[in-house]
């Protein structure tokens, strides 16, 4: 006999409601298992750094290597978000399933992907962003590690995203919670007790990670109700590509224009200043970026649902609730970063050039938190309608115009490092604006998928 929960959960529709205690009950957990996702960086960034700068360095640079591969398995996840969203909303229970067994079937064959690359090419990857001499055989061993155990990374953005999709975000906020506290045990065991130094570090933070995506897709699949028939390809996978690679494409420009800065506007300024990036956008932006996007990612399950029960109204509510949340979010960053950034970055450096450098980072970087913010609410907006090319659009020149500024305030103008950050700022600053212009017109209404 089926109970009324159970009824509920098989027609999500049923609980469909905007208001902000709704926003805010799907948002907080959201918020939660997205920081707690991003948690491994700042604890691989905390432990390593009693191992040298080098391998702190090297896990900084590689940071953009494995933000490239999250856009491969980002593809999936994306792709699928929108599709069962829209299918929960209309309680159409056949269309979740084709929509979670095709990206199930994607995520394992991406993983075998990045797995290949990763494994083998390690040494010409880290080649590619600058890394030298000790620094570059620490992060070969790291990609190499990582790459090559990357299963979870694959699932998870999947696993994540079909669960908000569906409105629900309480289990994968517990699972993080479980990763991560496994994360914090086993990185030092195996750093230093097993003294497998930066190779340690990689293989604690996926063996964390797999144990907690398995539960998850257990859950998944009993929830859903899939079978083994829908886990293939075919057209299904098709669908979930054209709404997903826009998406897992921006991700992967956004890495490949910080592999080119790291190359001709970071990597030349020393080691020192890899480290900083390492520091301020792993453990600093690590924390506060998830939390807006935590947000975004309840205010996009909320518009895909919306519009797959034909409530455009609603849709467009979720987006307005969701604008003065994420902007105190962004104010209280930009406050942090400007008045506590040595007392944070000082946590993560124990060299003083990387810990003086990582300062101006987070100081600079304060003037746009409100932007990043905002930013990724209406990133989400879009990527929750489907409008997913045209996000990709407003990100693919952007990254590449901050590849070129911040070479030429780096270099021809002489302002180093700063000039690399306010590269960043200013191009954060113009996508936030060209997003923002797009989501409030409110023509994503009427995307198909």
């Amino acid at each position: 006999m089926s109970t009324a929960n159970e009824n509920k959960e098989a027609n999500p529709k049923l609980s469909l409601e905007i208001s902000p205690r709704s926003l805010l009950k799907l948002a907080i957990p959201s918020t939660v298992f997205t920081v707690l996702t991003h948690g491994y960086r700042s604890i691989d960034q905390f432990w390593i750094k009693d191992v040298s700068v080098e391998a702190q360095a090297a896990i900084g640079a590689n940071v953009f290597v494995l933000i490239l591969f999250a856009g491969f398995f980002e593809m999936i996840g994306a792709g699928v978000s929108p599709w069962i969203a829209r299918a929960s909303g209309s309680g159409d229970t056949e269309e979740r399933k084709k929509a979670f067994g095709a990206g199930l079937f994607g995520a394992i064959g991406i993983f075998v992907f990045v797995a290949f690359v990763g494994g083998f090419g390690a040494n010409k990857i880290v080649a590619l962003i600058g890394l030298t001499d000790e620094t570059a055989r620490q992060a070969e061993i790291y990609l190499r590690t990582i790459s090559l155990t990357s299963l979870p990374l694959a699932l998870t953005p999947l696993i994540d995203l079909s669960f908000t999709a569906m409105g629900q975000a309480k289990l994968p906020m517990k699972l993080h919670a479980l990763s991560l506290g496994l994360n914090l045990i086993f990185t030092p065991l195996f750093i230093y007790t097993l003294d497998l130094g930066i190779m340690g570090a990689g293989l604690a933070s996926n063996l964390s990670r797999g144990i907690a995506t398995l539960i998850g897709i257990i859950s998944l699949i009993r929830i859903i109700g899939l079978s083994q028939n829908h886990i293939r390809g075919g057209r299904a996978l098709l669908r979930v590509l054209n709404i997903g690679i826009p998406v897992g494409m921006g991700t992967i420009v956004y890495a490949l224009s910080y592999w080119v800065m790291l190359t001709t506007s970071i990597s030349p300024l020393g080691p020192h200043i890899n480290a900083a990036l390492g520091i301020g956008f792993s453990a600093l932006e690590g924390f506060t970026w998830p939390c807006f996007h935590g947000v975004s990612l309840a205010v996009a399950s909320f518009v895909g649902r919306s519009l797959g029960a034909k409530r455009p109204n609603d849709a467009i509510s979720s987006m307005k609730l969701g604008i003065p949340v994420v902007g105190i979010m962004g104010l209280i960053a930009s406050l942090l970063f400007g008045f506590a950034g040595e007392f944070l970055t000082g946590l993560f450096a124990s060299d003083a050039m990387v810990h003086q450098a990582a300062i101006q980072y987070t100081f600079v970087l304060a003037f746009s938190q409100i932007f990043v913010a905002w930013e990724s609410l209406f990133e989400g907006v879009l990527n929750g309608a489907g409008a997913t090319k045209l996000v990709f659009w407003v990100n693919f020149p952007n990254n590449l115009f901050r590849v070129i500024l911040a070479w030429y305030f780096a270099f021809p103008l002489g302002y180093g490092a700063e000039g690399v950050w306010w590269a960043i700022n200013l191009t954060t600053l113009a996508k936030s604006l060209i997003k923002g212009w797009f989501s409030l017109r409110g023509r994503w209404v009427n995307v198909k998928i």
